[in-house]
């Protein structure tokens, strides 16, 4: 499946993504970008580029045409050669804590889920929490406290508490999805999380 497919699944189980737009040329992005509204980001999308960051393959707070011609030609420019399958236009995400939600189908315990610090960092500080499908909101707000980022989520210095019914609620979407679609792998990350709500930044799956 292309990446609109799987966001499309995504859309149809009832996750709310970010307006996106896969751009396939430089008038493309420029034409999503006004449809969709300044700032957007923009990200390579490239079955050879697996953490787009670290190739210089993602721009974001895009606030203009100029910005947004000068990035792809960068992005492109990154891609070095690589298969480049297009390049997502996308709306910029809410200011917050960036989380990741990810699961996967385990041969012994079937679907499980994992909660824990998001974005570029997740690899290296591995604070996550766990737990077995199906799960409740009571389970998810166990997880949440298990987190050494758990003070953040609460609101600290100042700051104000996440949406937890939000949280609970995408966590166990997730679960449900990955029951019903016998989901092998998946990420949403970064999930960005204020008191609102959360948009869902990026995901991917596999069956």
């Amino acid at each position: 499946m292309t990446l609109v497919e799987d966001f499309s699944l995504l859309e149809k189980h009832g996750f709310k993504l970010l307006p996106y737009y896969l751009a396939k040329n430089e008038a493309d992005a420029l034409k999503a970008a006004k449809k969709i509204g300044y700032p957007v980001a923009l990200k390579i999308v490239s079955p050879e580029v697996e953490h787009k960051t670290d190739i210089g393959g993602v721009r974001i707070t895009l606030r203009n045409e100029e910005m947004l011609r000068n990035a792809y030609k960068e992005i492109m420019q990154n891609a070095n050669g690589r298969k480049v399958d297009g390049i997502l236009v996308q709306k910029m995400a809410r200011k917050g804590v960036e989380l990741i939600i990810g699961g996967k189908k385990d041969p012994q315990f079937g679907h499980m889920v994992v909660l824990g610090l998001g974005g570029i960092y997740v690899e290296i500080f591995r604070d996550i929490s766990a737990r077995i499908c199906p799960l409740v909101a009571s389970d998810v707000d166990e997880m949440v406290a298990e987190l050494k980022v758990h003070p953040l989520l609460e609101g600290a210095r100042g700051k104000k508490p996440v949406n937890k019914k939000a949280l609970e609620a995408l966590v166990l979407r997730m679960c449900r999805f990955m029951a019903e679609e016998d989901i092998k792998e998946m990420d949403l990350n970064p999930v960005v999380f204020d008191e609102r709500g959360c948009d869902i930044v990026d995901a991917r799956f596999s069956r």
